[in-house]
């Protein structure tokens, strides 16, 4: 009776929603003069009090990020691969369907109302396009709720409470900050709120209907989420042992305030190295030396210059920048979490991308280098020459791909990893040389940094440790790490602690 009563309570909210949304169309495309006359006071009283200040305009802008598609398109992507990974194609497919239809409305319907944006005193944000409803608003509502309903059985009771508040409260502050931006109305925002309450409730509705179809019981969603027997494969690690197992090294209190110490001592180190060998290069001729071709090669690459390679090498450029690289970490963090269910593996590509993005800045700050006297492709760089920070995070996230996945496989597709792992530094360092960026000394400053911090990190963290306790259970597995023993000896499974190979984790 209760659950019977709770779904009618939650049908008639997203009726209302939906009923709310279509007054306010109405109202939008009427011009009703109480509605445009609260709207415009809103805007330019938000105005007056943000625009003075530069420090609640960055503010604003920053929350307004969290409702922008670059972040909501990586949460989805990484959250779709990690369900897929753990074989929940149902909640995939839900999340995947729910975060596309806030794709498709928003566009449509700012081109059908055609209202145009406020206009304001003192602008300090610019927004593309018609301004009912909020894309940011409706779309922030519809992926963060999406998100939660699918994740929720992975939480435990007494924190799913404070979880629903603080992601109402993101949305609501994503809205507000549209607001004190100046770039949308109040109804623009509560227009998308309401319609992505509506979206976000259907879209639930329909899974639901999937499940009884399937046989499974009624649920609450938002106590118990869409589907509380996930809540084992939700889980970003194991929850229950699969048998008493000892516990791990270096993870009582000493063992932690020993990794901290070793990693700032080779933090250090390895910053000293790098210093050491730059300071001489930089003041060499002004940066431009020949040490080890650093005169010749950039400009031979110069004089060699044509459309072709101009093409090829501007992608190996960004493909080693910034977002490049932290699209790549987020895709490989997810993946290690979804597939090994152990922290330590991204703990270390953590360690790893925050070290060397430290000792890279540190490094070019310090150093100084000029770039090499040629004419520069890409336009002029905030840091200095040395060491390529291009080359240096194109090393280390490759190089942690391959130590998490080389000892976890036998497949065949593991060589072709180790290719990578080898090619995309060599792609990218020709690349920026090519383009006028960097002389080869500063890419064997970049394989100095990658080369003693990773080393450093994996020797400290051993991403790999629970492979190592299964081979003390168990020696035999040393011969294939996670894999069955070979029946045509005669011997039964390998122990059920033993870790699983990516190829079944994904199976």
């Amino acid at each position: 009776m209760r659950r019977d009563k709770a779904t009618l309570l939650r049908m008639v909210g997203f009726s209302g929603a939906a009923l709310l949304f279509s007054v306010l169309v109405v109202a939008v495309r009427v011009r009703w003069v109480p509605l445009e006359s609260v709207d415009r006071g809103v805007a330019n009283g938000l105005n007056r009090l943000v625009a003075p200040s530069e420090f609640l305009v960055q503010l604003m802008g920053g929350l307004s990020r969290l409702g922008s598609f670059g972040v909501l398109g990586w949460l989805i992507a990484i959250a779709s691969v990690v369900l897929l990974v753990r074989r929940q194609y149902r909640l995939a497919a839900f999340l995947l369907a729910t975060a596309l239809g806030g794709l498709v409305l928003d566009p449509v319907l700012k081109i059908a109302v055609g209202r145009l944006r406020p206009v304001v005193e003192e602008p300090v944000a610019h927004g593309g396009g018609n301004s009912f409803p909020s894309g940011h608003s409706l779309n922030s509502f519809i992926c963060y709720a999406a998100l939660v309903l699918v994740f929720l059985p992975a939480l435990a009771p007494r924190w799913r409470r404070p979880l629903l508040i603080a992601v109402g409260a993101v949305v609501a502050l994503i809205g507000f900050s549209r607001l004190a931006l100046g770039v949308h109305f109040l109804s623009d925002v509560i227009g998308g709120w309401s319609l992505a309450v509506a979206w976000v409730g259907l879209c639930a509705a329909a899974f639901e209907l999937w499940r009884h179809e399937r046989g499974a019981p009624v649920t609450a969603p938002l106590t118990e989420g869409l589907e509380p027997e996930a809540a084992d494969d939700l889980q970003p690690s194991e929850a229950h042992p699969r048998a008493p197992e000892r516990p791990l090294p270096l993870i009582h209190a000493r063992g932690r305030a020993w990794i901290v110490a070793g990693l700032g001592v080779a933090w250090v180190l390895t910053f000293g190295a790098l210093v050491a060998l730059g300071i001489p290069l930089a003041r060499y001729r002004n940066g431009n030396g020949n040490v080890l071709g650093d005169h010749t090669i950039p400009h031979w690459f110069a004089g060699h210059r044509t459309d072709a390679l101009g093409h090829i090498t501007i992608v190996g450029s960004e493909v080693g920048n910034t977002h490049a690289i932290l699209a790549i970490s987020l895709v490989i963090g997810a993946l290690a979490l979804a597939a090994v269910r152990r922290w330590r593996p991204v703990v270390f590509l953590v360690t790893v991308m925050f070290g060397e993005l430290s000792l890279f800045l540190g490094s070019a700050a310090i150093v100084g280098r000029a770039r090499p006297d040629v004419e520069n492709m890409d336009g002029p760089m905030p840091t200095s020459s040395y060491p390529s920070g291009h080359v240096a995070a194109t090393i280390c996230i490759w190089a942690v791909a391959a130590v998490l996945v080389l000892p976890r496989t036998r497949a065949w597709w593991r060589w072709v990893l180790v290719a990578v792992a080898v090619l995309m530094p060599l792609w990218v360092a020709v690349s920026r040389m090519y383009r006028g960026m960097h002389h080869p000394t500063d890419i064997l400053g970049s394989c100095l940094l990658a080369g003693l911090w990773v080393t450093a990190a994996w020797w400290l963290l051993r991403p790999n440790r629970d492979l190592d306790r299964d081979r003390e259970r168990d020696p035999d597995s040393e011969r294939d790490p996670g894999s069955e023993r070979d029946p045509g000896r005669g011997e039964g499974p390998a122990p059920a602690s033993a870790r699983p190979t990516l190829e079944e984790a994904a199976a």
